[in-house]
């Protein structure tokens, strides 16, 4: 357990600015991968991190392997580093392993060597078999000779340590070694020193992370010329809250890894923690504004899949199959395009989806056999331009719930589409109307000829408009008793020579049948509607 502390930390409520980034997937996430990424994979890797506007890139651990090595020295050989961005490279506390990192760095512009032993209790006893001494011995010689090649070779490196397994140990112990070897190194306002504290295993509440860090961060040396990074490895499923914990208890950094992969259960992950600052209005100064891109790129190079239900990422996570929430969504984003609101607070979206590259027509009402007629009017008026009035769209609602039922699938825009077409605008299994024609009488008289049963006639009647002068002609060919409860129409989209969408409801024996009808004629538009509706109550 940490020392006591005043745990400040514990009475912040949000992280208000975004931390220094460091990506290791190129060292950290790679080694974690049942296969390796190639050289050039790294390659295309390391530019899409540049890309999204990682200004520290972990690249890899040089001594390791020849490829690590190779990796290095193809991206200083090949100028493929920007001068805004530094490459940071991971090394044991041991000579020859230093002394090879310092090989691989030739010629580099701007680089963090990062070097670690590790502390805890479990690893100085069972690992090592050395006392406190011993180990922190190990910690200031390598800090010293990091620091002596570096002078030697007239190198401005910058220098990181990490006590590694630092939950696993002793804060007292762990701030007596960073402590130690800052003391080595003597950092400036101009050279920082980085102390980066790892999770290497969670194994404790994020509460308790946050408490170690506050330790280190208000009894460390040199505080203002330290850099208090963060490396949380997500054990316990844990690793984002202690991120956060551990930025408010003091932290100024964080390294993790894009979709949180890693070792085990993986790193902390970049993606949601930057989506976390960024629903509480805070800019990460990340770009993860083509999520999509990203997405597909990671899955390329690390042969690994991401989870529908990612936060901000995966395919699924702004997806809404509920009617509920669909007919709340759909209302929130009629109220914000009414109001002109800036501010983000749509029901059920953290985010606005579009600020990750996600299409509202796609990606967030979709629809299934759980879907109400909220989701089924928004995809038919954002899609096509189709207002139903509000009886209509239950009754249409229905129907593709049945559909998608029958089916056991998410219907697509395109079969909900079709499936309105079949049900309103072409049900001509009963008849269908040839010729309309009108005069004006006292009121309107329609003439109209009729295709039914293979057979055709011509049925004359007046009504007080149009429409009535239409639906009387039918009533008097079929000797039907119905009523007209419903007429709207709008047009389908903007301008001169947008065509007209007419909705006609007809109620017979209590039940009410609806029809629509489209066409550059506003009147044709009104009839063919009620043509269709009236087919509908014929058929039953």
């Amino acid at each position: 357990m940490p020392p006591a502390t005043s745990k400040k930390w514990a009475g912040k409520f949000a992280v208000e600015k975004a931390p220094l980034w460091c990506s290791v997937d190129l060292r950290d996430g790679n080694q974690s991968l049942i296969e390796p990424m190639s050289l050039e994979t790294k390659i295309e890797f390391f530019k899409l991190l540049v890309k999204i506007g990682f200004k520290e890139i972990e690249v890899g651990f040089p001594a390791a392997s020849q490829t690590e090595y190779d990796f290095l020295r193809k991206l200083i050989e090949g100028e493929l580093i920007p001068d805004d961005v530094t490459v940071q490279v991971l090394t044991q506390a041991r000579e020859h392993i230093i002394k090879k990192t310092f090989q691989a760095l030739k010629g580099v512009k701007n680089a963090i060597v990062h070097v670690y032993n590790s502390t805890s209790v479990a690893q100085r006893e069972q690992v090592f078999a050395k006392d406190k001494q011993q180990i922190k011995k190990i910690a200031v010689e390598g800090a010293k000779l990091l620091k002596s090649l570096a002078e030697s070779e007239g190198a401005d490196y910058r220098f990181e340590y990490s006590p590694e397994s630092f939950t696993g140990t002793e804060p007292e112990y762990a701030l007596e070694v960073i402590n130690a070897v800052l003391d080595v190194w003597q950092p400036s306002s101009d050279r920082k020193a980085i102390i980066n504290l790892p999770a290497t295993v969670e194994n404790a509440m994020p509460h308790v992370y946050a408490s170690q860090v506050e330790y280190i961060s208000e009894n460390i040396k040199f505080r203002k010329n330290v850099v208090l990074s963060l490396h949380p490895h997500n054990d316990r499923g844990c690793g984002v809250a202690s991120a956060e914990f551990g930025l408010l208890a003091g932290a100024d950094r964080i390294e993790g890894t894009l979709f949180g992969n890693g070792e085990r259960t993986g790193n902390v992950d970049i993606i949601t923690l930057a989506g976390n600052m960024f629903s509480q209005g805070v800019n990460p100064n990340l770009d993860f504004s083509d999520m999509p891109y990203v997405t597909s790129l990671y899955k390329s190079f690390t042969q690994m899949p991401v989870n529908p239900r990612h936060p901000y990422a995966g395919e699924l996570v702004f997806a809404a199959f509920s009617g509920s929430h669909q007919d709340a969504i759909a209302k929130g984003t009629a109220f914000r395009k009414k109001t002109g609101r800036s501010v983000w607070d749509v029901p059920y979206l953290p985010i606005d989806p579009a600020d990750v590259g996600r299409e509202y027509e796609t990606d967030v009402i979709r629809i299934n056999s759980q879907s109400g007629k909220g989701g089924v009017g928004y995809i038919m008026l954002h899609n096509y331009g189709i207002d139903m009035p509000a009886k209509m769209k239950e009754d249409f609602g229905y129907k593709v719930k049945d559909l998608s039922d029958t089916k056991h699938k998410e219907l697509k825009p395109a079969e909900i589409y079709t499936l309105f077409e079949e049900n309103y605008l072409l049900p001509r299994t009963q008849f269908d109307v040839a010729e309309c024609q009108f005069r004006q009488t006292d009121g309107i008289e329609a003439t109209l000829t009729v295709d039914y049963s293979e057979d055709k006639a011509t049925v004359v009647a007046e009504g007080n408009g149009r429409l009535d002068a239409v639906s009387n002609a039918l009533k008097t060919l079929f000797g039907l008793d119905y009523v007209l409860t419903g007429y709207e129409q709008h047009a389908l989209t903007d301008g001169s020579r947008s065509q007209a969408i007419s909705y006609v409801g007809v109620e017979a024996a209590g039940k009410t049948y609806w029809g629509a009808g489209v066409d550059y004629d506003v009147i044709k538009s009104g009839y063919k509607a009620l043509i269709s509706a009236v087919n509908n109550l014929m058929h039953g």
